[in-house]
């Protein structure tokens, strides 16, 4: 062995010995953090910040929008531009009322569903106009035939186009909200407001191109050019955009339920759904090309029988998650953690919103003094009917807060002793009850509204996250939940319970409203028979 690498050996600093008596002192010779000399690397940690994230997806798609209203302004003028915005701007509220109403069962979060508009709107608008622009220039350019051109980009390089930039927002929310994203309906909700917001934008164009012609051509009125657009795209195919895109959403929804091992059937269905999706807006758009009739024909036998067709699965895909809720929820009030009368209730509509009514009605009545229970039927004997028992609360029982009930002190009611009222030789003097201020009412009434509000909106997180939890349970059972199951279903559990003690009477009186499940049997009194 050499003298240098004995000498490399001898220089090497000792490593200090972990001796658990010595852990203290060690650890006391840290600096504090001001005076570190090292300090960790943190390696993509503006990537992970979710305030960045969602300050680059705003920017994202704003710049989007601006560029694409700049385009959309430029090729109708101003005029044009403001005209077609405010008749295209008709029938969105129509559109987005109808998917939220299909998803009231699980209602998606407001911003996944306000993304894919923007979307909708504002990207996949940008990048269709650009790409359906430079395609036409180039077939017109390469075969010396415009008009052949406009058809050609119509029929095929349009599906094509408007049809993958829209799926990207589906794509994107199936991917990056995957807890929110459940089946069917979800994405049939999400394809829908996609197609809208793109819809919304194209209408813009086309009734702002339809105006300027009737400017040259000097129509107005009914017969106007601007006039026959909106009614084809606004009053007779609203649903035209939604519904193709509709159809990448229902493959999505099918991927979302489908076992994690299925890899291929993941990937096929919302490239199935894609292509069927093309292949319908390629022959919308082509029905023109199919002779004087062919819009009509296309429309009547084609596009009005899927619209019903896609309509009825929507409503059947909402109707089996009600069906997931009373066939998974028993076995967690079976386990104690919900009443038996909860999953009877969460699965119908209309028992929800009237346990969400119930709970509004009674605390607001609670916080006003009332104890009237909306829980129970009139017909119930007391002390379960409405109108039996006290009243509680600060001024609206009798004494039981100041200025309100009888009360005993100068100048409110009868007063005794010297003071104020009374005098050797002279009777009490009685003075009128007081009853409370408009002010004092008022704030009282606010207040009662607001505790309803409250309540109602605890009952409608109860609800949703009691569907949260069937749905788990089913993806479970499918293999389609995850490894992280346990928490998940933990997690959602702990928010049931702490709302259980304003959801449970409020779903237990709406299950014996609807008739899902028979008020408790009440004896008759001794000595008096039963009618």
């Amino acid at each position: 062995m050499s003298d240098g690498s004995v000498q490399q050996r001898q220089s090497q600093p000792a490593v200090p010995l972990l001796e658990e008596q010595r852990v203290g002192e060690i650890l006391a010779a840290v600096p504090e953090r001001r005076h570190w000399r090292y300090r960790p690397r943190r390696v993509g940690v503006v990537w992970r910040s979710r305030t960045f994230r969602i300050a680059t997806v705003c920017t994202v798609l704003a710049l989007c929008g601006l560029a694409i209203l700049a385009l959309v302004r430029d090729q109708t003028g101003t005029e044009g531009f403001l005209v077609g915005l405010g008749l295209a701007v008709l029938p969105v509220p129509l559109l987005m009322a109808a998917f939220r109403w299909l998803d009231r069962v699980e209602p998606a979060p407001w911003r996944n569903l306000l993304f894919a508009f923007a979307w909708g709107a504002f990207a996949a608008a940008l990048v269709a106009i650009l790409a359906n622009s430079f395609a036409t220039r180039w077939i017109a350019t390469a075969t010396a035939d415009p008009s052949n051109a406009d058809t050609l980009g119509a029929t095929v390089i349009a599906p094509v186009i408007e049809e993958s930039a829209k799926a990207a927002a589906v794509l994107l929310i199936f991917l990056f909200r995957k807890r929110e994203f459940n089946g069917i309906v979800d994405g049939i909700v999400v394809a829908g407001f996609t197609a809208s917001g793109f819809a919304f934008t194209e209408n813009i164009l086309y009734l702002g191109n339809a105006f300027g012609e009737d400017q040259q051509i000097g129509t107005s009125g009914v017969v106007s050019v601007t006039a026959a657009t909106f009614f084809v795209r606004a009053v007779m195919s609203p649903f035209a955009h939604p519904l193709f895109t509709v159809l990448t959403g229902i493959g999505f929804g099918l991927a979302a339920v489908s076992a994690r091992r299925r890899r291929f059937r993941r990937v096929a269905l919302p490239l199935l759904g894609l292509v069927l999706a093309m292949g319908m807006h390629a022959l919308w758009n082509g029905s023109a090309s199919f002779g004087p009739y062919g819009f009509y024909a296309v429309y009547g036998v084609f596009m009005v029988p899927v619209f019903g067709l896609v309509t009825w699965l929507a409503i059947w895909s909402r109707q089996r998650e009600l069906r997931t809720l009373s066939a998974e929820l028993p076995a967690y009030a079976a386990a104690g953690w919900l009443t038996p009368a909860e999953p009877l209730a969460l699965s119908s509509m209309r028992a929800r919103g009237m346990a969400r009514d119930a709970a509004r009605q009674r605390h607001a009545a609670a916080a006003g003094g009332s104890w009237s229970s909306p829980y129970a039927p009139a017909s119930w004997p007391p002390p379960y009917g409405p109108g039996h028992g006290p009243t509680y609360g600060s001024g609206y029982g009798p004494g039981y807060g100041p200025g309100y009930g009888p009360t005993h002190g100068p100048g409110y009611g009868p007063t005794h002793g010297p003071g104020p009222g009374y005098a050797p030789g002279y009777t009490p003097v009685y003075t009128p009850r007081r009853g409370p201020s408009a002010q004092v009412r008022a704030h009282a009434t606010a207040q009662a509204k607001a505790h309803g509000r409250a309540a109602a909106r605890a009952v409608a997180e109860y609800e949703s996250f009691a569907t949260s939890l069937a749905s788990l349970r089913r993806q479970a059972r499918r293999g389609a939940a995850g490894p992280d199951f346990a928490e998940r279903e933990l997690e959602l559990l702990h928010h049931l319970w702490q709302r259980r003690d304003v959801a449970a009477p409020a779903l237990t009186y709406a299950a014996q409203a609807t008739s899902r499940l028979r008020p408790p049997y009440i004896p008759p009194a001794l000595g008096i028979p039963p009618l």
